[in-house]
């Protein structure tokens, strides 16, 4: 059985969490220094878990979350909602229904997120969009 890494260190991984969101060159270059950084999760407190995927998926910076998902980051729901993923996300609400009022990282919906993916996420907001709509009718 291979032995468990040594736990990365709480700043390293606020610090990266925190560049995720606007730099992309740090990111590459924290991955590059630490490979492990790409699935690390930093804990804001009550429950508000976030990994640069999360920080990159709800500022819409396309471009950190497939770097993070090329160096093995795990895609969420939230990730494949600002990418614009329309097949996943309508499996994934199709299987969970109750994934449409998901919230993300700080408490950010996800349509939210689908809608900092500007226009490669259309489909993904109109998806939820509808899903909502849907949903106020059954409960009226």
């Amino acid at each position: 059985m291979a032995s468990t890494p040594e736990q990365l260190s709480s700043e390293l991984v606020h610090e990266f969490v925190r560049i995720a969101h606007f730099d992309f060159d740090q990111v590459r270059a924290s991955l590059d220094d630490e490979p492990q950084l790409a699935n690390a999760t930093w804990d804001w407190g009550g429950g508000d878990w976030e990994t640069g995927l999360g920080a990159a998926s709800h500022v819409g910076r396309r471009d950190i979350a497939e770097l993070l998902l090329d160096r093995g980051a795990r895609l969420d729901v939230f990730a494949a909602a600002m990418l614009g993923q329309v097949g996943i996300v309508r499996a994934i609400i199709d299987a969970f229904p109750a994934t449409r009022d998901a919230k993300g990282p700080h408490g950010i919906p996800l349509i939210e997120h689908a809608k900092q993916g500007g226009a490669e996420a259309q489909a993904v907001v109109e998806l939820l969009g509808a899903a909502q709509e849907s949903s106020r009718r059954t409960i009226c």
